[in-house]
């Protein structure tokens, strides 16, 4: 399902990214990580996962993002990105089995209750801890997928979007590059490298209808699971070091 903008296990070839009209996210984007679950065992990510927000902004990696822009003349995708909010949702309203529609909930209950901003400017990312599956087939069709709703706010029509990644230590074999990590904890790394994926496509498409090829593959598909040249760091292969910490990022 290219639709739902999916990180899939495996890799995707093929050339050529078009311009289908569509918007992309040209002002400073804001990430929001809302942690579905019990994320005690994995506290590495919550503290990775937030430094990745506010260090890839700068990269020479996401800046290859600014080539997208929608039309010759307009603004490209922005450069500047940063972690705006955090919420936890540690009493599984949804059990541990999440639907699609479960999970665009759990973002819509926190612009509703408050704990995060409602901000079109944002991408909300909806991180579930390693006990919780996502019904439509985490580890298995996908592990991730980015996609958007729309709302009436103020009486004008907005367009949110919001991206879902578990915690890959559920599924190492499947959605991690490899066993050992550069910051000591497969499931936090692996999960980095979906989430930029997960990011960059967002900026570059974030309705599903600007930059992508023939098939639907949005720009970070066309780059799924390479990692060109590599380095080893603690024990394990590295590709790019981010604000002082190494990464293996597809």
């Amino acid at each position: 399902g290219q639709a739902k903008g999916t990180a899939a296990p495996g890799a995707t070839s093929g050339n050529g990214i078009n311009f289908h009209g569509g918007p992309i996210m040209s002002n400073p984007i804001h990430l929001y990580y809302i942690w579905y679950g019990d994320w005690s065992k994995n506290t590495t990510a919550q503290s990775l996962l937030p430094f990745l927000a506010n260090n890839i902004g700068a990269s020479p990696y996401f800046n290859i993002n600014t080539t997208y822009n929608q039309g010759s003349t307009a603004s490209p995708v922005s450069k500047t990105v940063s972690l705006a909010g955090t919420a936890s949702v540690t009493n599984y309203p949804y059990g541990t089995n999440l639907s699609d529609a479960q999970i665009r909930q759990v973002v819509i209950d926190a612009m509703n209750s408050g704990a995060l901003p409602i901000d079109s400017d944002g991408i909300y990312f909806v991180l579930t801890s390693s006990n919780v599956n996502a019904s439509s087939g985490f580890c298995t069709n996908y592990c991730g997928w980015h996609t958007y709703f729309s709302a009436t706010v103020s009486g004008s029509r907005k367009y949110f979007k919001y991206s879902f990644i578990g915690d890959v230590s559920r599924c190492l074999a499947a959605c991690a590059a490899q066993s050992a990590s550069p910051n000591g904890n497969p499931g936090a790394d692996g999960m980095a490298s979906i989430l930029a994926h997960e990011l960059e496509e967002a900026a570059s498409d974030p309705l599903l209808n600007a930059w992508y090829d023939t098939r639907g593959a949005e720009n970070a598909d066309k780059c799924a699971w390479t990692f060109g040249t590599t380095y080893t760091s603690n024990g394990a292969l590295a590709n790019m070091n981010i604000g002082g910490k190494d990464f293996l990022i597809q």
